[in-house]
């Protein structure tokens, strides 16, 4: 069985999806005010993404986290790493459950995959992909230090969501990265 990494920040742990995940995963992308692209989803496509990860830990090495609150081990979104085949760039990705709103969880979790990716995986640059309506995805991504870069396009089927391309280099993220220590 193949070794992936945890991160820990002072109040998360970031590790590879577990099947205990789901739950909260789902109500993620079912809930109403899900801005991810594409929008709210059911519960059978829920499970067919949340599989995607685990799946790119084991053929790529790497994908998003399960971001877990250290002192209730409460999973509370996922942020990391993600670029699947005619992805727009190497991407930190993150989606957070309602209740992880206003926190800060998704700032801190990003910050530790930016490092994972710069530092580990050896990116020279990072991006987000935003819905344009999504402004607490916009909102994480300029605390990060990333800026607006315009419109991008999505493989297909993805590319009939209209996205923004968030992000930044390597050595923006350094500059930026002291935000953080």
């Amino acid at each position: 069985m193949a070794q992936f990494p945890m991160i820990e920040t002072p109040r998360l742990l970031l590790r590879v999806p577990e099947i205990g995940d789901f739950v909260r995963y789902a109500e993620t992308l079912a809930h109403p005010s899900a801005l991810h692209i594409g929008g709210p989803m059911g519960r059978h496509e829920a499970w067919r993404r949340f599989l995607q990860m685990p799946g790119a830990w084991h053929v790529q090495g790497f994908a998003m986290f399960s971001v877990i609150v250290k002192a209730s081990g409460r999973w509370m979104g996922q942020a990391g790493p993600w670029c699947p085949a005619d992805w727009p760039g190497t991407e930190i990705g993150y989606s957070f459950h309602p209740d992880a709103r206003g926190k800060g969880y998704a700032t801190e979790a990003c910050a530790a995959a930016m490092d994972y990716a710069f530092d580990v995986l050896g990116w020279d640059d990072a991006i987000h992909s935003i819905a344009p309506a999504n402004a607490a995805s916009q909102a994480v991504a300029m605390r990060l230090g990333s800026r607006n870069r315009g419109p991008g396009t999505l493989p297909p089927p993805l590319d009939q969501h209209p996205i923004e391309i968030w992000g930044q280099t390597r050595d923006e993220w350094r500059a930026n990265r002291e935000r953080f220590a």
